[in-house]
């Protein structure tokens, strides 16, 4: 993140694109350690932010944005790139619910939802994003110039934000 901030950057992200308290726990973490490892990631990026801030007096300061990604980028499966998930609704909310609450409750400045795939996870995320407290950005993973990988219009899933109480920006990105 320091690299990031020296070359101008005015927002960094956590490392908590791929992180669950699920994956950590199958590799042996109990749920509060997995929480720790994931917090961690919001520690370090402040951590750079706050040498940043020391090193270079009067600059602006940057941004701490806690990226969550798509359902799919815990799978470890590719299937953040086709938005195929073999889960029942309720599971995906409540799968972000979890991690969107920890990250939100952290000291963070924004939440950055990153490369959703499929329209129901773009749902799913706006309805728990009114009840976060900071601000975010939701970005969606695009097979072309209009549609989600899903094929969903891009238009209609932006639609959804475009009202929205805490949603600020909607982006795409890994787009052909």
């Amino acid at each position: 993140n320091r690299a990031y901030l020296d070359a101008g950057a005015r927002i960094v992200t956590t490392a908590s694109y791929q992180a669950s308290r699920h994956g950590f726990m199958q590799d042996g973490a109990t749920a509060e350690e997995a929480d720790r490892l994931i917090q961690s990631s919001v520690t370090l990026a402040r951590q750079a932010r706050d040498e940043f801030v020391r090193d270079n007096p009067g600059a602006e300061t940057p941004l701490v944005a806690a990226s969550i990604g798509p359902y799919g980028a815990v799978l470890h499966d590719g299937s953040e790139y086709t938005g195929d998930y073999d889960i029942p609704v309720e599971e995906l909310r409540e799968f972000h619910r979890e991690r969107l609450e920890l990250l939100d409750t952290s000291d963070v400045d924004l939440l950055a939802c990153e490369t959703i795939p499929n329209a129901v996870e773009a749902f799913v995320l706006c309805e728990i994003l009114r009840e976060a407290h900071n601000p975010a950005w939701i970005s969606f993973s695009c097979r072309d110039a209009t549609h989600l990988v899903d094929g969903t219009a891009l238009a209609e899933v932006a639609g959804l934000f475009a009202e929205h109480p805490r949603v600020l920006a909607v982006g795409a990105n890994c787009v052909p």
